[in-house]
Order: C-alpha cells, then sequence, then structure tokens
C-alpha cells in the first residue's frame, strides 16, 4: 500500500520537461512500478504486448478459463503460492494433455496463462485465464493440425481431468506438509480430516469455460492487453471516495442485461482489505507460457509453426515502435518535450509548471 500511495507523487521524485518550441513547462513525478498499481500497469501492458506480438499466428485463438470451487479457493487463501503455483501447472497439463490426445487433436500447443484472483467485488476467486492458438503441431513436427471450426478442446473432458489431476497433487502437497492452516481451517492439517473435506469435490463438476475463438490476431492482442497486466480494481471503476466509505462499479454475473452492473459501497478498511488479499506473494509470476510458447524453445516453436502454416516471419514490430509513453509530446502545441531538471525522492523542483489556459469548472450542485 505504502508504495500505491507514494506513486506519482513528489515523495518518489521526478523530472521537470520543457517544449522546445512553445516553452510549456510539466511535472512528472515517478510511478512506482508496483505490479499491483493500478496506475503503473499500462505502461507495462504495453511493454509486454510489444514483445508478443512478434509470437501471433495467423489462426484462431481460444479463450479458455479453469476456476477453483469454493472450498479450494479457501484453501488457497491460506495458501497463496502454494495453490496458485499448482492451478497453474495443472491446468496447464490439463490441456496439454488432451490436446496431444488423438481422439482430441493430437498435437502440441501453446499455452499463455494469466492467473487472476478477484471476482468484480474483489472477493476471493481465483482463476487462470488462457489465450491458446486453435492447433499445434503434429508428434512429429511435419506438419500443423487445426481444430474443427469454432471448436477447440471438450470442455467435460477437461474439467473431469482438471478435477483428478488437481486432487491427486493437493493431497500429496498436503502430505508433504506444504500446506498451513488457520482458524476455522486448522483441523484440516490431520490427514483424514483433509480428506473428508476433499471428499464432496469429487463428485461435483468443476468449472472450465471456452470462449468462442477471437476475429484475429489483432483481437488478441486488444483483449490480451485488458487481461494480461489487469489488477484487482481500476481506477476507472471508483465512483467516490467519502466518510461513508468507497463506492465502485461492479458486474454481478449472475444477472442478465443491464441490471447486471451495479454499485457496491465497503467501508475503508474492508475495501482495503479486499484490495490487499489479491496481493500475490513475492516472486510468484502471474503470466506463465507452456507448450509450444515455453520459453526455453519459444522462438524454434514459433518459427517451425509458421513454416508448416507457410507465412513468413511479420516484418518490424509496430506495438514496440510506437510513441513512446514514456516521452509524450507537448500538450500545447504537439512538440518535443525535453528535460530540463531532475529531482530527488522528497526535494521539491526549482521550476514550475505551466498555469493552464483553461479552467475546467466541476459542477457542483
Amino acid at each position: 500500500m505504502s508504495a500505491i500511495e507514494s506513486c506519482r507523487t513528489a515523495a518518489l521524485g521526478g523530472h521537470v520537461a520543457r517544449c522546445e518550441d512553445c516553452a510549456h513547462t510539466t511535472i512528472a513525478y515517478n510511478s512506482c512500478r508496483n505490479r499491483h498499481c493500478p496506475k503503473c500497469q499500462g505502461a507495462a501492458a504495453k511493454e509486454w504486448l510489444a514483445a508478443r506480438e512478434a509470437e501471433l499466428l495467423p489462426v484462431p485463438y481460444y479463450h479458455v478459463v479453469f476456476t477453483l470451487p469454493g472450498p479450494i479457493a479457501e484453501i488457497a487463501y491460506q495458501n497463496k503460492a502454494v495453490i496458485y503455483d499448482l492451478l497453474f501447472k495443472v491446468s496447464a497439463e490439463t490441456m496439454l494433455t488432451i490436446a496431444a490426445d488423438p481422439k482430441h487433436l493430437g498435437a502440441r500447443i501453446g499455452i499463455t496463462s494469466v492467473l487472476h484472483t478477484w471476482g468484480s467485488a474483489m472477493t476471493h476467486h481465483p482463476h487462470v485465464h488462457m489465450i491458446v492458438p486453435g492447433g499445434g503441431i503434429s508428434p512429429d513436427g511435419e506438419r500443423w493440425v487445426s481444430c474443427r471450426s469454432g471448436f477447440f478442446l471438450p470442455v467435460r473432458v477437461l474439467s473431469r481431468l482438471f478435477r483428478r489431476l488437481f486432487l491427486e497433487k493437493l493431497v500429496a502437497t498436503h502430505q508433504a506438509g506444504r500446506l498451513s492452516f488457520f482458524g476455522e481451517h486448522a483441523h484440516l492439517a490431520d490427514a483424514q480430516s483433509f480428506a473428508a473435506y476433499l471428499a464432496p469435490l469429487h463428485k461435483v463438476e468443476w468449472v472450465v469455460y471456452a470462449k468462442r475463438p477471437f476475429g484475429g490476431p489483432q483481437a488478441v492482442l486488444a483483449y490480451l492487453s485488458r487481461y494480461t497486466h489487469r489488477v484487482a480494481i481500476a481506477n476507472s471503476r471508483l465512483i467516490a471516495v467519502d466518510k461513508q466509505g468507497v463506492t465502485f462499479r461492479w458486474k454481478d454475473y449472475r444477472t442478465e442485461g443491464r441490471d447486471r452492473y451495479k454499485r457496491m459501497t465497503l467501508a475503508t478498511g474492508e475495501f482495503i482489505r479486499r484490495f490487499l488479499i489479491h496481493v500475490l506473494p513475492k516472486g510468484l509470476h502471474r503470466i506463465r507460457h507452456y507448450g509450444l510458447f515455453a520459453k526455453s524453445a519459444c522462438a524454434d516453436n514459433i518459427a517451425r509453426a509458421r513454416e508448416l502454416l507457410a507465412v513468413a516471419k511479420p516484418e518490424g514490430n509496430p506495438t514496440a515502435t510506437a510513441v513512446d509513453p514514456s516521452k509524450p509530446a507537448c500538450p500545447c502545441c504537439g512538440g518535443r518535450m525535453i528535460i530540463i531538471e531532475v529531482f530527488a525522492r522528497g526535494t521539491t523542483t526549482r521550476h514550475r509548471p505551466t498555469t493552464p489556459t483553461t479552467v475546467i469548472r466541476l459542477d457542483t450542485s
């Protein structure tokens, strides 16, 4: 929270820039660069997307979501690093296994996985979003195997394997003493109690959701820009902060139509608590790549896929060569801004920003 509170304030220092044409002067404060800060993730997402653009293949892409059931999410709340890592690995293993099965696709696929731990109301709701090309490379590496039009892999089959693999690995993790339990879940440290707790989960359906394919590679990029670096709540959803608490917009997925968009007001302490439960353990990567996209051989696999698809490697990198957001143009005339002063944390600048020529008045009636 201290990083977010200090973000883009004098507490972190910054620089003064002046337009070389009209002398318009601005002050820019440094960002905290914390991966949970809503203000810092826009630039991080653009940089990440620029690197991913060259990896896109000219095939339909599918969106698959693996969600942990409520009782497992409760265990994850007290064991974030272990359970989130398990969610990543088991969901990826499930996809790779079913895709490799000749009865379904019979190919090696590539996966980009993104961890989200929240629902729209910032409750604890761990799930993994996957972006997957609609096909893969055959086991012998000699051809590209495309999935059926509009259909990637059977959701029911994915769900059953995901459930079995996750419960098996979760029990093994418990036996290895890698799980901790507190409060009302303290009794789950006992093996028999833990087995009894998991027993009902062998019979219920686990949610695996597959969306229709994207319109094309650019649609994939647009989607990823909204999902990869998202945090529990964006500034755009905040409506008011007052003595009553924090009011924000949220989406009720159980309701259809316009009525699903609602407002919620939480006491300030509760709002901060909900935000902080989605701070990831230090060192836990929330974006991971599997199969053909595993970093050890990603470049070679993509090159081979392009060869099999008979498409050339895209020239240049439009996203990467776009205007650098760290060097904005002059807001007054569009000219080039030159840094004329850099100031350290907690110090004041010698220069003053240009006074706005237009005053924006807020209607307080």
